[in-house]
């Protein structure tokens, strides 16, 4: 499964184990560092997803005029790592993902020498070509595919007030899908975009009983399908998996909106790509909001306090797990997903270290990377808040805080995708990243 990002740009970056704190990252750079050469491919890949005309980043980075005037701030982010936004703690746990989007030592090095140099510009026959971004309208997963979605299916209008608190329109609507039909790729597409916090889509249809054990629901809401935020639009699955839509099966969503100082209306679309009629994938993805149904009956979270909770999820069968996405409020501090093996053994997967509310970042695990786990494996994850003054997203930190769907309430869970595997497969798989760990040594 492939996280698809804001706007259907991407490239994929190994990070590195790296700890910067001063302007000297290790590394040896031989002649001037200008913005034609060496900064602007690096704002291309990792910046200007967001920052461009018409995005939600706060300026432009399109241009040396539009970066010039923001140079000492812009190495202050990349330096202190906030910025290109990859919460991962770089030094426990899986490090090989398909989107990594985070600066290497070698980038970050690059840009703190461009400004401690004076941000010269450099020439003109350096610069990169121009990215042609997509526009606003259309499908960004189109010309992956070769078409426009197979299904589309569109919520209800929701018109929010210029100012006010922030509302939840959860409206279902039918897929109209008469017969059962696997998914390849979904992407979303709110119509209005600068009032759509994010847009969690949930899947309502009925399951045969051997796949109960199977799908993790949201109580009231459904199994989680995929999902719209800052930094995601949609998922991707691997070759020769999707997920299953029935006959009869219903889109539940989930939109946030908040206020941006004027009267908008938003429908949210959600564009579906199948496989081929008649054609099975060898593995269906379930998706599954871990955590939920624990936090939701025992998230406290006293006044002045940084609180600790846990969650524990059991694999009924092998599984490979394809991404994680972590997922709390303006409270969150950290969360962390490990293994428990039925041997007793525990192996730490991932963990977030420095989570920001304002960025849902989806870390999709590569073909190599991604965790296989024997059945009876449970997932623990472990959630940290910290609602002390401290915290400075804390709106108020006399108050004590339960689960809520508004941002000022908190909750704790993890957008995982889940592919389940047979006992052989399982095994086949072991052995083939025994052999390759083996070769590669």
């Amino acid at each position: 499964m492939r996280n698809m990002t804001q706007r259907g740009f991407q490239r994929v970056v190994q990070g590195v184990v790296v700890s910067v704190l001063t302007t000297s990252v290790g590394w040896a750079q031989t002649g001037e560092v200008t913005f034609s050469h060496d900064v602007a491919p690096i704002l291309q890949k990792s910046c200007q997803g967001c920052h461009r005309p018409g995005q939600m980043g706060p300026m432009s980075l399109t241009t040396y005029s539009e970066v010039r005037p923001w140079a000492r701030a812009i190495r202050r982010k990349v330096v202190e790592r906030s910025m290109p936004p990859w919460h991962l703690d770089k030094t426990v746990g899986i490090q090989d993902f398909e989107n990594d989007t985070s600066l290497t030592d070698q980038e970050i090095g690059l840009i703190a020498d461009w400004v401690d140099s004076g941000a010269p510009r450099g020439s003109v026959a350096d610069l990169p070509p121009v990215i042609e971004w997509p526009e606003e309208d259309i499908w960004g997963l189109a010309d992956r595919y070769g078409r426009q979605p197979d299904l589309v299916v569109s919520s209800t209008e929701w018109t929010q007030s210029a100012e006010g608190q922030d509302q939840w329109w959860q409206p279902v609507v039918e897929t109209g899908l008469t017969e059962d039909r696997w998914v390849t790729g979904i992407e979303v597409r709110p119509s209005e975009r600068r009032i759509t916090h994010h847009s969690v889509i949930y899947l309502q249809q009925e399951e045969q009983q051997g796949d109960h054990e199977a799908v993790v629901d949201v109580p009231g809401r459904g199994s989680y399908l995929t999902e719209f935020a800052v930094g995601k639009i949609g998922d991707i699955f691997r070759e020769n998996t999707g997920k299953l839509l029935k006959a009869g099966s219903r889109i539940s969503f989930d939109n946030h909106y908040h206020s941006v100082g004027e009267v908008l209306t938003d429908s949210t679309e959600v564009g579906i790509w199948f496989y081929p009629k008649g054609t099975v994938p060898k593995y269906r993805v379930y998706g599954g909001a871990l955590g939920v149904r624990q936090a939701m009956e025992t998230l406290d979270i006293p006044p002045g306090k940084v609180t600790t909770h846990h969650s524990y999820t059991p694999l009924a069968f092998p599984a490979r797990l394809e991404n994680y996405q972590p997922h709390m409020h303006i409270r969150g501090k950290a969360m962390s997903m490990e293994a428990i093996y039925p041997d007793g053994r525990v192996e730490m997967l991932s963990h977030v270290a420095s989570f920001d509310f304002n960025w849902h970042v989806n870390y999709v695990y590569t073909d190599e990377s991604a965790p296989v786990l024997p059945k009876g494996t449970v997932i623990h994850l472990t959630a940290w808040h910290d609602n002390t003054e401290a915290n400075r997203a804390n709106p108020d930190a006399t108050q004590w805080v339960g689960w809520g769907q508004r941002s000022y309430d908190d909750m704790y869970h993890a957008h995982v995708n889940i592919t389940y595997l047979t006992d052989e497969d399982y095994e086949q798989i072991i052995v083939e990243r025994r052999a390759n760990r083996t070769s590669n040594d």
